[in-house]
Protein backbone atom coordinates (compact mmCIF):
# COMPACT_ATOMS: atom_id res chain seq x y z
CA UNK A 1 0.00 0.00 0.00
CA UNK A 2 1.15 3.14 -1.10
CA UNK A 3 2.14 5.68 1.61
CA UNK A 4 -0.49 7.95 2.89
CA UNK A 5 -1.02 11.05 5.09
CA UNK A 6 -2.43 8.47 7.25
CA UNK A 7 1.19 7.36 7.57
CA UNK A 8 2.20 10.46 9.70
CA UNK A 9 -0.29 10.21 11.98
CA UNK A 10 1.18 8.89 15.68
CA UNK A 11 0.98 4.99 15.70
CA UNK A 12 -2.12 4.79 17.88
CA UNK A 13 -4.19 6.87 15.65
CA UNK A 14 -2.55 5.74 12.59
CA UNK A 15 -3.71 1.63 13.45
CA UNK A 16 -6.83 2.87 14.24
CA UNK A 17 -7.63 4.42 10.82
CA UNK A 18 -6.22 1.79 8.77
CA UNK A 19 -8.33 -0.65 10.92
CA UNK A 20 -11.72 1.44 10.41
CA UNK A 21 -11.02 1.90 6.79
CA UNK A 22 -10.02 -1.90 6.63
CA UNK A 23 -13.35 -2.60 7.84
CA UNK A 24 -15.61 -0.42 5.69
CA UNK A 25 -13.20 -0.56 2.47
CA UNK A 26 -12.13 -3.80 2.61
CA UNK A 27 -9.57 -4.14 0.23
CA UNK A 28 -10.72 -1.82 -2.10
CA UNK A 29 -7.32 1.09 -2.74
CA UNK A 30 -7.82 4.54 -1.19
CA UNK A 31 -7.65 6.72 -4.63
CA UNK A 32 -7.07 9.89 -2.13
CA UNK A 33 -6.22 11.10 1.25
CA UNK A 34 -7.21 14.53 2.16
CA UNK A 35 -6.53 16.52 5.43
CA UNK A 36 -9.57 18.74 6.34
CA UNK A 37 -9.69 21.64 8.62
CA UNK A 38 -11.62 20.92 11.35
CA UNK A 39 -12.15 24.46 12.94
CA UNK A 40 -12.13 24.78 17.08
CA UNK A 41 -12.04 20.81 16.85
CA UNK A 42 -9.17 18.66 18.60
CA UNK A 43 -10.09 15.40 16.13
CA UNK A 44 -8.34 14.83 12.99
CA UNK A 45 -10.18 14.58 10.19
CA UNK A 46 -9.74 13.00 6.21
CA UNK A 47 -11.54 12.92 3.71
CA UNK A 48 -10.98 9.24 2.09
CA UNK A 49 -11.76 8.64 -1.80
CA UNK A 50 -12.63 5.04 -2.29
CA UNK A 51 -14.92 2.70 -4.69
CA UNK A 52 -16.03 6.12 -6.37
CA UNK A 53 -17.25 7.19 -2.95
CA UNK A 54 -15.88 9.49 -0.50
CA UNK A 55 -15.66 9.03 3.09
CA UNK A 56 -15.14 11.19 6.01
CA UNK A 57 -12.57 9.78 8.36
CA UNK A 58 -13.21 11.22 11.97
CA UNK A 59 -9.79 10.41 14.80
CA UNK A 60 -10.76 11.87 18.19
CA UNK A 61 -6.88 11.78 19.45
CA UNK A 62 -5.62 11.86 22.96
CA UNK A 63 -7.86 13.29 25.67
CA UNK A 64 -7.17 16.73 26.71
CA UNK A 65 -6.30 18.53 29.48
CA UNK A 66 -9.75 20.78 28.65
CA UNK A 67 -11.97 17.74 28.11
CA UNK A 68 -11.21 15.99 31.23
CA UNK A 69 -11.73 19.20 33.35
CA UNK A 70 -14.10 18.94 36.27
CA UNK A 71 -15.41 15.27 35.69
CA UNK A 72 -12.54 13.60 37.80
CA UNK A 73 -15.86 12.61 39.92
CA UNK A 74 -17.79 10.81 36.39
CA UNK A 75 -16.96 7.70 35.51
CA UNK A 76 -15.28 8.12 32.33
CA UNK A 77 -12.68 10.82 31.85
CA UNK A 78 -13.87 11.99 28.52
CA UNK A 79 -15.61 15.63 27.86
CA UNK A 80 -18.67 13.24 26.98
CA UNK A 81 -18.70 9.54 26.98
CA UNK A 82 -22.55 9.61 25.03
CA UNK A 83 -21.09 11.45 21.69
CA UNK A 84 -21.22 8.23 19.46
CA UNK A 85 -24.37 6.99 20.82
CA UNK A 86 -25.56 10.13 19.95
CA UNK A 87 -24.15 10.39 16.59
CA UNK A 88 -25.43 7.16 15.93
CA UNK A 89 -28.78 8.33 16.84
CA UNK A 90 -28.83 11.49 14.94
CA UNK A 91 -27.50 9.47 11.94
CA UNK A 92 -30.36 7.52 11.52
CA UNK A 93 -32.74 9.95 11.44
CA UNK A 94 -30.77 11.38 8.64
CA UNK A 95 -29.78 14.15 11.07
CA UNK A 96 -26.09 13.65 10.70
CA UNK A 97 -24.65 12.21 7.01
CA UNK A 98 -24.90 8.32 6.89
CA UNK A 99 -22.47 6.83 9.68
CA UNK A 100 -20.51 3.83 8.11
CA UNK A 101 -18.28 2.58 11.09
CA UNK A 102 -17.67 3.69 14.50
CA UNK A 103 -15.30 2.33 17.06
CA UNK A 104 -15.81 3.94 21.04
CA UNK A 105 -12.69 2.65 22.48
CA UNK A 106 -10.16 3.65 19.40
CA UNK A 107 -12.66 6.84 19.27
CA UNK A 108 -12.96 6.94 15.71
CA UNK A 109 -15.64 7.17 12.49
CA UNK A 110 -16.41 7.03 9.47
CA UNK A 111 -18.91 8.67 7.63
CA UNK A 112 -20.36 10.20 4.18
CA UNK A 113 -18.15 12.94 3.41
CA UNK A 114 -20.83 15.99 2.32
CA UNK A 115 -19.61 19.01 0.43
CA UNK A 116 -19.82 21.96 2.34
CA UNK A 117 -22.24 25.15 0.05
CA UNK A 118 -21.79 28.53 2.05
CA UNK A 119 -24.84 28.97 4.39
CA UNK A 120 -25.94 32.52 2.90
CA UNK A 121 -26.82 30.12 -0.17
CA UNK A 122 -29.39 29.02 1.39
CA UNK A 123 -32.53 29.12 -0.72
CA UNK A 124 -34.55 31.80 0.30
CA UNK A 125 -32.15 33.04 2.53
CA UNK A 126 -32.18 33.88 6.15
CA UNK A 127 -35.65 33.51 6.54
CA UNK A 128 -35.88 29.95 5.11
CA UNK A 129 -32.58 29.09 6.49
CA UNK A 130 -34.57 29.56 9.89
CA UNK A 131 -37.14 27.88 9.37
CA UNK A 132 -35.39 24.82 8.27
CA UNK A 133 -33.17 25.00 11.31
CA UNK A 134 -36.18 25.03 13.41
CA UNK A 135 -38.01 21.92 11.43
CA UNK A 136 -34.26 20.06 11.83
CA UNK A 137 -34.45 20.64 15.65
CA UNK A 138 -37.42 19.48 16.10
CA UNK A 139 -36.64 16.53 14.12
CA UNK A 140 -33.75 16.41 16.69
CA UNK A 141 -35.57 16.18 19.56
CA UNK A 142 -38.04 13.67 18.06
CA UNK A 143 -35.44 11.17 18.22
CA UNK A 144 -34.62 8.53 20.68
CA UNK A 145 -33.50 10.91 24.10
CA UNK A 146 -29.69 10.74 23.95
CA UNK A 147 -27.78 9.67 27.29
CA UNK A 148 -27.61 11.87 29.88
CA UNK A 149 -24.36 13.76 30.67
CA UNK A 150 -24.03 16.93 32.95
CA UNK A 151 -26.57 19.33 33.32
CA UNK A 152 -25.87 22.48 30.84
CA UNK A 153 -25.55 25.08 33.54
CA UNK A 154 -23.17 22.99 35.72
CA UNK A 155 -20.75 22.48 32.74
CA UNK A 156 -21.10 26.46 32.43
CA UNK A 157 -20.32 26.59 36.00
CA UNK A 158 -17.27 24.37 35.92
CA UNK A 159 -15.66 25.71 33.21
CA UNK A 160 -16.09 29.45 34.09
CA UNK A 161 -14.66 28.09 37.51
CA UNK A 162 -11.50 27.04 35.23
CA UNK A 163 -10.90 30.87 33.51
CA UNK A 164 -11.02 31.80 37.19
CA UNK A 165 -8.08 30.08 38.25
CA UNK A 166 -5.98 30.58 35.23
CA UNK A 167 -4.71 33.60 36.35
CA UNK A 168 -5.63 35.14 32.55
CA UNK A 169 -7.41 37.87 34.81
CA UNK A 170 -6.24 40.14 37.94
CA UNK A 171 -7.30 39.42 41.10
CA UNK A 172 -11.38 40.53 40.83
CA UNK A 173 -11.93 41.71 37.59
CA UNK A 174 -13.92 38.57 36.96
CA UNK A 175 -15.98 38.86 40.01
CA UNK A 176 -19.38 40.76 38.73
CA UNK A 177 -19.42 37.99 35.90
CA UNK A 178 -19.28 35.25 38.77
CA UNK A 179 -22.30 36.97 40.84
CA UNK A 180 -24.71 37.60 37.49
CA UNK A 181 -23.86 33.55 36.64
CA UNK A 182 -25.25 32.90 40.29
CA UNK A 183 -27.87 34.99 39.84
CA UNK A 184 -28.79 33.24 36.48
CA UNK A 185 -28.49 29.64 38.35
CA UNK A 186 -30.95 30.90 40.89
CA UNK A 187 -33.36 31.85 38.04
CA UNK A 188 -32.94 28.98 35.81
CA UNK A 189 -35.11 26.18 36.59
CA UNK A 190 -35.59 23.29 34.52
CA UNK A 191 -37.00 19.52 35.00
CA UNK A 192 -34.90 17.63 33.80
CA UNK A 193 -37.61 15.08 32.60
CA UNK A 194 -37.91 17.13 30.01
CA UNK A 195 -34.50 17.28 28.38
CA UNK A 196 -34.21 16.38 24.36
CA UNK A 197 -31.73 15.03 22.48
CA UNK A 198 -29.60 18.36 22.00
CA UNK A 199 -26.62 18.62 19.61
CA UNK A 200 -25.26 21.14 22.18
CA UNK A 201 -22.79 23.41 20.08
CA UNK A 202 -24.75 24.20 16.12
CA UNK A 203 -22.73 26.90 15.52
CA UNK A 204 -22.71 27.88 12.01
CA UNK A 205 -19.39 25.53 11.56
CA UNK A 206 -21.33 22.66 13.00
CA UNK A 207 -24.55 22.96 9.93
CA UNK A 208 -23.62 21.89 6.40
CA UNK A 209 -25.32 22.66 3.24
CA UNK A 210 -25.26 20.63 0.54
CA UNK A 211 -26.95 22.06 -1.94
CA UNK A 212 -29.78 20.85 -1.22
CA UNK A 213 -30.78 20.35 2.62
CA UNK A 214 -29.55 20.60 5.62
CA UNK A 215 -27.04 18.56 8.60
CA UNK A 216 -25.31 18.61 11.78
CA UNK A 217 -22.15 17.50 12.08
CA UNK A 218 -19.60 17.61 15.10
CA UNK A 219 -21.36 15.35 17.38
CA UNK A 220 -18.68 15.55 20.43
CA UNK A 221 -21.22 17.64 22.13
CA UNK A 222 -24.10 16.16 22.09
CA UNK A 223 -26.20 14.35 24.88
CA UNK A 224 -29.35 15.06 26.48
CA UNK A 225 -30.18 18.48 27.34
CA UNK A 226 -32.55 21.78 27.93
CA UNK A 227 -33.88 22.07 24.07
CA UNK A 228 -33.64 26.00 24.35
CA UNK A 229 -29.95 24.95 24.26
CA UNK A 230 -29.35 24.38 20.89
CA UNK A 231 -31.96 27.26 19.83
CA UNK A 232 -30.03 29.78 22.07
CA UNK A 233 -26.56 28.97 20.18
CA UNK A 234 -28.79 29.42 17.12
CA UNK A 235 -30.44 32.11 17.78
CA UNK A 236 -27.17 33.78 18.25
CA UNK A 237 -25.48 32.44 15.86
CA UNK A 238 -28.11 32.60 12.69
CA UNK A 239 -31.37 33.97 13.86
CA UNK A 240 -29.43 37.22 14.92
CA UNK A 241 -32.70 39.63 14.87
CA UNK A 242 -36.20 39.39 16.49
CA UNK A 243 -37.86 38.40 12.96
CA UNK A 244 -35.41 35.36 12.37
CA UNK A 245 -35.59 34.27 15.77
CA UNK A 246 -39.38 34.47 15.55
CA UNK A 247 -39.75 32.12 12.93
CA UNK A 248 -36.98 29.56 14.34
CA UNK A 249 -39.22 29.23 17.62
CA UNK A 250 -42.25 29.07 15.40
CA UNK A 251 -40.89 26.26 13.13
CA UNK A 252 -39.68 24.27 15.77
CA UNK A 253 -42.55 24.44 18.22
CA UNK A 254 -45.18 24.07 15.73
CA UNK A 255 -46.54 27.43 17.33
CA UNK A 256 -45.81 31.03 18.26
CA UNK A 257 -43.80 30.79 21.32
CA UNK A 258 -45.46 32.55 24.71
CA UNK A 259 -43.72 34.47 27.43
CA UNK A 260 -42.63 32.44 29.49
CA UNK A 261 -40.95 30.64 26.95
CA UNK A 262 -39.20 33.53 25.83
CA UNK A 263 -37.94 34.89 29.11
CA UNK A 264 -36.44 30.95 29.56
CA UNK A 265 -35.03 31.64 26.51
CA UNK A 266 -33.05 34.77 27.70
CA UNK A 267 -31.50 32.83 30.14
CA UNK A 268 -30.81 30.10 28.67
CA UNK A 269 -29.11 32.52 25.80
CA UNK A 270 -26.66 33.67 28.74
CA UNK A 271 -25.39 30.52 29.86
CA UNK A 272 -24.45 29.84 25.98
CA UNK A 273 -22.47 32.71 24.82
CA UNK A 274 -20.71 32.34 29.22
CA UNK A 275 -19.94 28.71 27.66
CA UNK A 276 -18.66 30.07 24.66
CA UNK A 277 -16.56 32.93 26.11
CA UNK A 278 -15.32 29.57 28.84
CA UNK A 279 -13.81 27.48 25.64
CA UNK A 280 -12.25 30.22 24.14
CA UNK A 281 -10.34 31.63 27.50
CA UNK A 282 -9.94 28.33 28.38
CA UNK A 283 -8.07 27.55 24.95
CA UNK A 284 -5.87 31.14 25.32
CA UNK A 285 -4.80 29.85 28.84
CA UNK A 286 -2.15 27.40 27.30
CA UNK A 287 0.07 29.74 26.52
CA UNK A 288 1.38 32.29 29.05
CA UNK A 289 0.62 35.85 29.03
CA UNK A 290 2.94 38.65 30.01
CA UNK A 291 0.78 39.67 32.49
CA UNK A 292 -2.65 39.15 33.77
CA UNK A 293 -5.50 41.07 32.24
CA UNK A 294 -6.85 43.67 34.05
CA UNK A 295 -10.33 44.54 32.48
CA UNK A 296 -13.13 42.45 30.23
CA UNK A 297 -13.55 45.41 27.97
CA UNK A 298 -14.08 43.98 24.40
CA UNK A 299 -13.62 44.94 20.64
CA UNK A 300 -16.45 45.41 18.66
CA UNK A 301 -16.82 43.07 15.69
CA UNK A 302 -15.24 45.83 13.44
CA UNK A 303 -12.79 46.48 15.80
CA UNK A 304 -11.58 42.72 15.98
CA UNK A 305 -12.00 42.45 11.79
CA UNK A 306 -9.35 45.46 11.23
CA UNK A 307 -7.29 43.59 14.10
CA UNK A 308 -6.95 41.06 11.73
CA UNK A 309 -6.59 42.70 8.28
CA UNK A 310 -3.76 45.19 10.18
CA UNK A 311 -2.15 42.24 11.92
CA UNK A 312 -2.38 42.40 15.09
CA UNK A 313 -4.16 39.94 15.34
CA UNK A 314 -3.66 36.51 13.87
CA UNK A 315 -6.04 33.66 14.20
CA UNK A 316 -6.16 30.44 15.92
CA UNK A 317 -3.29 32.35 18.19
CA UNK A 318 -3.95 32.44 21.96
CA UNK A 319 -4.31 36.71 22.16
CA UNK A 320 -7.08 36.06 19.38
CA UNK A 321 -8.76 33.31 21.72
CA UNK A 322 -8.10 35.75 24.62
CA UNK A 323 -9.67 39.04 22.97
CA UNK A 324 -13.20 36.92 21.18
CA UNK A 325 -13.38 35.14 24.72
CA UNK A 326 -13.53 38.75 26.06
CA UNK A 327 -16.16 39.57 23.01
CA UNK A 328 -18.97 36.46 24.38
CA UNK A 329 -18.18 37.52 27.61
CA UNK A 330 -19.36 41.40 27.27
CA UNK A 331 -22.33 39.55 25.70
CA UNK A 332 -23.36 37.39 28.74
CA UNK A 333 -22.79 40.42 31.11
CA UNK A 334 -24.34 43.24 28.65
CA UNK A 335 -27.29 40.48 26.91
CA UNK A 336 -26.38 42.67 23.68
CA UNK A 337 -26.25 40.18 20.89
CA UNK A 338 -23.23 37.96 20.02
CA UNK A 339 -20.04 39.31 17.96
CA UNK A 340 -22.10 37.10 14.94
CA UNK A 341 -18.79 35.67 13.44
CA UNK A 342 -18.43 31.88 13.09
CA UNK A 343 -16.77 30.03 16.22
CA UNK A 344 -15.12 27.60 13.57
CA UNK A 345 -13.34 30.21 12.15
Amino acid sequence: MAATELDTLPPRLRDAAYAALTEVLGSAPMEAVIPISGGMTAARLFRIDANGHQYLLRLEGTVSPLERLGFEPLESPLRNPHQYVSLRIAAEAGIAPRLHHVNETSRVAVMDFVRRRPLDTYPGGLPALAKALGELRARLQATPTFPHFVLYPDIVARLWAHVCRTGLFASGVLDPATAHLERIRTAYLWDTGHSVSSHNDPVPGNILFDGERLWMIDWESAYRSDPLVDIAIISDGIARTPELETILLQSWLGRAPDDALLARLKLVRALTRLYYADVMLSASAIAPRAAPDTDVAAPTLAEFSEAYRGGRLKAGTAASLHVRGKMYLASFLSEVATPGFDLSV
